[in-house]
Formats: structure tokens, C-alpha cells, sequence
């Protein structure tokens, strides 16, 4: 394998694929580097421990005649770590193929909870048989823990969006509802999601939205994009960039590089002109059949923003340019304008869906005809649409 970000995108890739190209994988991988990328998942998404009694989960991931045993300590107000197994009680043992592993972690949301590993429970006898309770109780909610982190579970993202300290739900916004039913289609997908904005102030990191994203596209790869340098963030399948949405040539760079992307989201500076320059520069860099989603509309009507005082929003504004993008929608109704070719957004715009402060652009290819030129009144008579006239 060339790189960690190719090997990540083979092992996404691989959740939906058969077994052939599983194998495949592991050949030119081997387990082992195949393992280090599942346990990183496993370990982002798994619940937060529970159990005030430490408790050690082996995890045995096998291929044909290999094993690789993994060792998670788990014990509440601590982050999961892994152990070695020399120095830990292993009070339940997981075994699984990790080509089951892989459809669970990088499948369809759909894929089954059980039926696909061995389990061994408290494979040694305790020594104090007094503590067994509290033991097995420990372990019990130990191994819903980790197992938390071996599925892809339903989510609602106004939940996900509270438990990392976003601000799209329940604050001044209340925009994963519809970010819930926007995004349904493309969960399952292998996307690639460019944010604008990772936030974080007085030296706060930020990136809340980021691992919402990551822990909602199980099987995308999540990039932000920051005036400041939030690369202390990175970790597998988000990766924070630096540049200014102002700059266009600074935002192309990072989509020849990084893209195309199947959703870009702009949460930048809400700077009307940021957001024209920003969607001008990216959207011919969302695939077809991808989303350009603009938050925060409510700044075309506010002057220190760039936007339009009053009851109408400017055309160099936010609002201005969705309005925009529906006279393009709709260009093939318009007067027909002889030798020009249609623009990037005629051609490209698909669906507008706005909500309250918040747009959903689809990308696709606006190639339905309109009513031809040549449909006078007298082609409308004969096709007995309107009444024919009289003197």
C-alpha cells in the first residue's frame, strides 16, 4: 500500500465489497495493517464507558489461519485504551472474522448485530467469588460498550449534534432535522464532506460538527477547512485544512487536491461575499449528484455581514445568489440566448431546497428541454391547447 489514506480508503471501500476483493485487500495490506484501521474506528465510535470496575475485552480478529488479539480496558471516566495481554484480567473474549468486522464497520447501517462472532464469557474463574456480582455486572456493561463500537446504529443527529458541542441543534439553529432528511440518501455512501468553518475560540480547537459528521457518515471521509491551524484534530477519516474561503485560488488548490466532494458545507465567516466566492469556487468541484449546502442566510439581511438592510435581500448577497441559482434552474424557459452556453450552474443546478437560514444545493446535470421556441400561438391552436383566435 502507498499511503495510510489509501490504505483507509481501500478498507471503507471494502465494507460493501465481496469477499474476493476483501481477500484481495488483505494480501496487499496484511492483517495487522488492516486491524490497526478497524480498532481506530472502533475506538472513535464506541459509547463512553459506564463500568466503575475496570474490565478487560480481548478481541481476537481472525483471517483464514492468522489471529490478532487486541486488548481494550474499559472503565468509566477514562478513555478506552488498549492494554497488552500480559498485564490484564480478560474477563470476556470476542472472536471475529474480519471480513464480519469489516461489513459491520464500513457496511450498509443495515448490516445484522450478532450471529457473526464467538464469545467466551469470564473465560478464567474469579479468584474472590464475593466480587462476582459486581464483576459481571461490570462486564456486562463493558461489552455493550465495545460492541456500541463494532455497529453502525441509528442517529439522530440533533442528539449526536448536542452530545459534541455543535451549535446546528438546539441553540440559535435548529438545522439537523433537516440536514437528518437532506443527508438519508448518502449515508451508506463512501462520501467525501469538505466543512467550512471548524470553529473552536480563544484557542479552543473546535471541530464538534466534524465528528458528528465522521460518527454519521460511517464509511465518509470528513475534511475542514480553517483560517487557523486545527491539524491537532486530525485522526483517521477527518483531516483539518487550512485556508481562507475568501481566496478562491486558495479553495480550488483544495479541491484538486482533496476532491471532488459529494458535500460541501459552508459554516465559514457567513461574509456574503465569502459565500459567493466560496460556492463559485467549489461547486464545480461537488460531484453530480452531491449537495452545496449554505447555513446562516439569515446574514444577507444584516449590513456589518455584507448583506441588505430592509425587507429584500441584495443580489450580492446569500439569499441574492440562491435566487439566482432559480432563474438557472429554470434557463431553459427563458428567451433563448443564441450562441452563448449554458454556465456552470445552469448547467449543473439540479434542486434548490431552502429552509430557515439554511440551503441545500443539488448538483446534477439540468439537461430536460424546454418548451421549444417554435411553440407560437398557432402551434398551441393546433394542438388544441388554447382556443384558436377570430377577427
Amino acid at each position: 500500500m502507498s499511503t495510510e489514506s489509501d490504505l483507509l480508503d481501500r478498507v471503507i471501500q471494502a465494507g460493501t465489497a465481496s469477499d474476493a476483493e476483501m481477500s484481495g485487500l488483505l494480501k496487499d495490506a496484511g492483517l495487522e495493517a488492516v486491524v490497526r484501521v478497524l480498532v481506530d474506528e472502533v475506538l472513535f465510535r464506541c459509547d463512553e464507558p459506564v463500568n466503575a470496575i475496570p474490565v478487560d475485552i480481548a478481541l481476537d480478529i481472525t483471517h483464514e489461519t492468522e489471529r490478532r488479539r487486541v486488548v481494550f480496558r474499559i472503565v468509566r471516566d477514562r478513555p478506552m485504551e488498549i492494554v497488552g495481554s500480559e498485564e490484564s484480567v480478560i474477563r470476556r473474549e470476542l472472536r471475529m472474522d474480519v471480513k464480519d468486522l469489516l461489513r459491520r464497520l464500513f457496511g450498509h447501517a443495515d448490516h445484522r448485530r450478532t450471529g457473526d462472532f464467538y464469545d467466551s464469557f469470564l473465560p478464567t474463574r474469579p479468584d474472590d467469588l464475593s466480587e462476582l456480582p459486581a464483576i459481571l455486572a461490570a462486564t456486562n456493561l463493558a461489552s455493550g460498550t465495545l460492541l456500541s463500537g463494532c455497529t453502525v446504529r441509528d442517529v439522530d443527529l440533533g442528539a449526536l449534534s448536542v452530545a459534541y458541542g455543535s451549535d446546528k441543534w438546539a441553540s440559535f439553529h435548529w438545522y439537523t432535522a433537516h440536514y437528518q432528511s437532506q443527508f438519508a440518501a448518502y449515508r451508506n455512501q463512501p462520501v467525501r464532506l469538505l466543512e467550512i468553518g471548524i470553529g473552536g475560540f480563544d484557542g479552543e480547537l473546535g471541530g464538534s460538527s466534524l465528528k458528528m459528521w465522521k460518527k454519521y457518515f460511517h464509511r465518509g471521509e470528513i475534511f475542514g477547512l480553517d483560517l487557523f491551524d486545527k491539524s491537532a484534530l486530525n485522526q483517521p477519516r477527518l483531516t483539518a485544512l487550512v485556508g481562507d474561503q475568501g481566496n478562491a485560488e486558495t479553495l480550488v488548490a483544495i479541491a484538486r487536491e482533496h476532491g471532488p466532494f459529494d458535500i460541501v458545507i459552508d459554516d465559514g465567516s457567513h461574509e456574503n461575499e465569502h459565500v459567493r466566492v466560496s460556492f463559485e469556487a467549489l461547486f464545480p468541484y461537488v460531484r453530480s449528484g452531491g449537495l452545496y449546502v449554505i447555513e446562516d442566510l439569515q446574514t444577507s439581511y444584516f449590513p456589518r455581514f455584507g448583506g441588505t438592510a430592509g425587507a429584500e435581500a441584495g443580489p450580492d448577497t446569500s439569499v441574492g445568489l440562491l435566487k439566482r441559482l432559480l432563474d438557472d434552474l429554470h434557463h431553459q424557459e427563458q428567451e433563448p440566448k443564441s450562441g452563448e452556453q449554458p454556465t456552470v450552474t445552469q448547467d449543473g443546478v439540479v434542486g434548490v431546497r431552502v429552509f430557515r437560514n439554511i440551503a441545500f444545493i443539488e448538483k446534477g446535470v439540468n439537461g430536460e428541454d424546454g418548451i421549444p421556441g417554435w411553440m407560437d400561438d398557432e402551434a398551441w391552436v393546433a394542438l388544441g391547447a388554447i382556443p384558436p383566435t377570430t377577427d
